[in-house]
């Protein structure tokens, strides 16, 4: 809990905060304070919950000024087409500058090569990484959250990254009385977590707050999908499904939106955002750990990827 919510909590005062606006208050003040510190920042926007989350505080964070960043997306090519369509329209309504780094081109010039298994998650790194260096972004904003996975619960909130964008844990800063040190040499960056402190949970009543519109897959459809290592995928370009995975149709939800080649659905009747709740908050699973196989490579296999420098 932030030293803001501790502040908040067991007052009756009506000026007191809220939880969630408690962390609304903290995300907008991180916000403002990069926008203060750097001189290029972007937003990574995948058109996932928590990159729309982050977009939603940053508008409300400058407004009625425009959002002063502009957005970046790592596009595998194996990308949900609903959420590209959401993430398209939102760009467009916002009156957004969207990057597009795309893993195609880089398989496209031989740079980088399919994996056996088909995903194209752990591909993302070298195009992220080049477009930062080549755009020059010295802030970049990432939805990532402390509860999803261990490697993430352990960063900062300012993140130092060299000049081969790689995280290293013991170069790590003091972040005390919410105080955050953006310094950086020349060619480092700063990666910026405005929701490290929020929980899924917290996500989710937040979106229900603040009426936040979603791509449709967040909520229970029925859908095409197969068994693999314990997780229902979506059959496509991708490879799957392979011999003796059979197809089913069911009615699934995605907690998480990343490559489809990777990404679980989970078993699900919600169709609301109150029945969504519900679930998250009777579920004893994260996210991450619950659908995502490219977390399941091994016991570090985030913190591996987060060193060579990704999300």
């Amino acid at each position: 809990m932030t030293t803001v919510a501790k502040a908040a909590e067991g007052t009756d005062s009506p000026y007191a905060l809220s939880h969630l606006d408690a962390l609304e208050s903290e995300a907008v003040h991180i916000f403002r304070e990069v926008a203060g510190e750097f001189e290029n920042p972007v937003i990574l926007f995948s058109g996932g919950k928590d990159s729309i989350v982050m977009l939603h505080l940053a508008l409300k964070a400058f407004t009625p000024a425009p959002v002063p960043f502009s957005l970046l997306h790592v596009d595998t090519g194996h990308n949900f087409p609903e959420v590209l369509e959401y993430r398209d329209r939102v760009v467009a309504a916002h009156g957004l500058r969207l990057h597009v780094a795309s893993v195609q081109d880089y398989i496209d010039r031989g740079v980088l090569k399919e994996r056996p298994d088909g995903t194209r998650n752990p591909l993302q790194t070298l195009p992220l990484t080049e477009k930062i260096q080549s755009e020059r972004f010295d802030a970049v904003f990432g939805g990532g959250r402390r509860d999803e996975e261990k490697a993430r619960a352990k960063e900062r909130v300012f993140s130092l990254r060299d000049e081969f964008s790689q995280w290293d844990p013991r170069r790590q800063r003091p972040e005390l009385w919410n105080l955050y040190n953006g310094r950086h040499a020349p060619g480092e960056h700063v990666r910026v977590f405005p929701l490290s402190n929020w929980t899924e949970l917290d996500v989710w009543q937040y979106i229900a707050r603040e009426g936040i519109e979603l791509p449709e897959i967040y909520f229970a459809h029925e859908r095409e999908v197969f068994r693999r290592g314990g997780m229902w995928l979506t059959a496509g370009e991708w490879g799957g499904p392979k011999e003796g995975e059979t197809v089913e149709k069911r009615q699934v939800r995605y907690r998480t939106v990343g490559d489809m080649s990777c990404t679980g659905a989970v078993d699900s009747d919600a169709t609301t955002l109150d029945a969504v709740i519900a679930e998250i908050a009777a579920s004893r699973l994260t996210e991450r750990g619950a659908t995502r196989a490219d977390d399941k490579l091994s016991e570090a296999a985030m913190e591996d990827r987060k060193r060579e420098g990704y999300f």
